[in-house]
């Protein structure tokens, strides 16, 4: 492959798809915006969760939301491998 080629794996997907991610809610103390920011950061390709992050702020959703122990998404995820495209963006929406 081109090194100026981006590898895609599985199909394109949809608005409605990306915005199923926003009908989770957790099951302990975590904030919900904190839950439907990691869900969305486990299940999407850099693309598509910055795409989550616009139906995610346009509904009113946290960015900083956080867990129990007080952590964000960003302190939640900083030490793994692929994490730094996704805090980019989340700094982003922050603002």
């Amino acid at each position: 492959m081109r090194k100026d080629k981006k590898q895609v794996i599985g199909d394109e997907i949809g608005d409605e798809q990306i915005k199923l991610f926003l009908d989770f809610e957790p099951v302990d103390a975590t904030s919900p915006s904190l839950h439907k920011l990691v869900k969305a950061y486990r299940g999407l390709r850099i693309d598509d969760f910055e795409r989550f992050l616009t139906f995610f702020v346009d509904a009113g959703y946290d960015v900083n939301g956080k867990d129990e122990h007080g952590n964000d998404l960003v302190a939640l995820i900083k030490d793994q491998r692929n994490a730094a495209e996704y805090i980019e963006l989340i700094n982003k929406a922050r603002g």
